[in-house]
């Protein structure tokens, strides 16, 4: 194993130190540090993170390589700064049993880019009727504690307070896709004037909150914990500020692109900018972007969904939902939250490491730089900006709604336990 010597990195913004890296954990912080063998890594000037967590990433593997591979999407988050990513079930097949997962585990350890965990279906086939192995997914060697339907909803309500029922006794999660499904149907934007004069069927924000409402009462009721997918209006924040004010144990995560981009982006008819749920209107984003700052919104989860170019590039209509988000994930933060004053790097760290850790229950990522500590830290100059090129980006996939966008930020380094997986800003392997 290399050892590491970073010199005169900012750790949450702060003064700068040397942080030392050895046999896969931080050894020391401090100035003027030395160490004889040690790989030397200039990083005046640069903020150094703890590794990022994902809570929500789709890697198609298996079924659909062509759109993405656990390789290709872990290289993709170990360069955009991540340690650990969430494998979202909607494989093929669904990780709906303790072997799929430990399959999507075990090519995970085999790319050694990043942590991938798997993430368990909440029911068989994600098909709504009856509870998959939780029980068996969680003995696993994946040791999977998350548990999603994500693109689908579990919208039984009996069938859900089953799940978080059963989920209590390993202290599991379930992370619910908030969607009504009879209140969207055929529909391909945010419901609003907008959609109306485009002729676009209308996907209205209260298809959204009327799940999480029940899910949070759920949740009291039962005791269990509940995390909401990829939060997107205003009402949805209203909700979980009660929630949370009543001792709810819920969590919640947004995406980049909700808190970047609007339902003007539809003007264009360009499906790239078709997601679920829909980007929303400019007072959903100020609202998201206001609740991931005071903590209702516990975290960004990137909703990194990959399509090969049959399934995007086609009329609206018929395109496939979702968009990149791994490599410009910690950008858009950046551009939302950290230049306009509303979170700075001790709260990015909290947003996008220390929380979705806690959430995954990931013992070794989400620690604070500190001597004993894993050393999973990324190293992120603030001061670079450039536009993104899809065809520069690292999945196999190009369907990036941030083409030609000029974006903050670039990730330098990634380091997971110690082993640079990204170095001047390049993967190393």
């Amino acid at each position: 194993m290399t050892n590491y010597l970073i010199k005169g990195a900012r750790p949450l913004g702060g003064d700068p130190v040397d942080i030392l890296l050895q046999d896969g954990r931080v050894a020391a912080v401090g100035d003027s540090l030395e160490a004889t063998g040690a790989e030397v890594v200039q990083a005046a000037g640069l903020v150094a993170l703890p590794g990022l967590v994902d809570l929500h990433t789709h890697l198609r593997e298996p079924g659909r390589e062509d759109a993405e591979t656990v390789e290709t999407g872990s290289r993709a988050a170990a360069l955009g700064g991540f340690t650990a990513v969430h494998a979202m079930a909607n494989t093929d097949p669904v990780a709906d049993t303790a072997g799929v997962v430990e399959q999507v585990w075990r090519l995970g350890q085999e790319a050694g880019l990043v942590d991938v965990v798997p993430v368990g279906a909440v029911t068989v086939g994600l098909a709504g009727e009856r509870l998959a192995e939780l029980g068996a997914m969680a003995d696993s060697a994946a040791r999977v504690r998350v548990f999603s339907d994500d693109g689908h909803c579990v919208s039984d309500p009996a069938l859900m307070r089953r799940a978080l029922e059963y989920v209590k006794a390993f202290d599991g999660v379930v992370a619910q896709h908030a969607e009504e499904p009879r209140l969207t149907v055929g529909a391909q934007m945010h419901e609003g004037d907008r959609s109306a004069r485009l002729g676009l069927t209308g996907w209205p924000a209260a298809a959204e909150e009327a799940i999480i409402a029940r899910d949070v009462l759920l949740a009291e009721h039962v005791g269990a914990r509940l995390h909401v997918c990829h939060v997107s209006t205003a009402g949805s924040v209203e909700i979980l500020r009660w929630a949370k004010s009543r001792g709810v144990q819920v969590t919640a995560e947004v995406t980049p692109h909700h808190l970047l981009l609007t339902d003007a982006c539809a003007e264009s008819y360009d499906p790239v900018f078709k997601v679920n749920p829909p980007l929303r209107t400019d007072a959903d984003v100020e609202a998201l972007r206001a609740g991931l700052a005071d903590g209702t919104i516990d975290a960004v989860g990137t909703d990194h969904a990959p399509h090969a170019v049959e399934d995007k590039e086609s009329e609206w209509a018929q395109a496939r939902p979702g968009m990149l988000g791994l490599e410009q994930a910690l950008s858009v933060v950046i551009e939302t939250m950290v230049e306009p004053g509303r979170l700075d790097w001790a709260g990015v760290a909290d947003r996008m490491s220390v929380r979705p850790a806690q959430i995954g229950r990931l013992a070794d990522h989400g620690r604070l730089i500190a001597p004993g500590e894993p050393a999973n830290l990324v190293l992120v100059d603030p001061a670079a900006r450039a536009a993104v090129d899809p065809a520069a980006l690292a999945s196999r996939s190009r369907n990036s709604p941030y083409a030609g966008r000029e974006l903050p930020g670039r990730v330098v380094a990634t380091f997971l336990r110690g082993e640079a997986t990204v170095l001047d800003g390049k993967a190393t392997r």
